[in-house]
């Protein structure tokens, strides 16, 4: 079974650079390969961009923050052990 990554908590955790937003610092935290963090923000904020140049009603943070609401599961789902 695979581990999932972890990721600092919230009293370690700070802004990101650009937007001062900590669901945005995380996600790059969860985009970085082997140390490159750079990288990831890089990639990270190019992809804003051009989302943002797509659709021009809504702001960046209000697109990211809209688009992790869509694929986050609405109730949690717990396994139950039996045995």
């Amino acid at each position: 079974m695979a581990k999932k990554k972890p990721t600092a908590s919230d009293e370690q955790l700070k802004g990101d650079v650009k937007y001062n937003n900590k669901l945005i610092s995380k996600f790059i935290n969860c985009l970085i390969w082997k140390g490159k963090k750079s990288i990831a923000q890089k990639a990270f904020y190019e992809a804003i961009d051009l989302a943002s140049q797509k659709v021009k009603d809504v702001g960046p943070l209000e697109l990211f923050e809209k688009a992790v609401n869509n694929v986050k599961p609405l109730i949690e789902v717990r396994s139950k052990r039996i045995g």
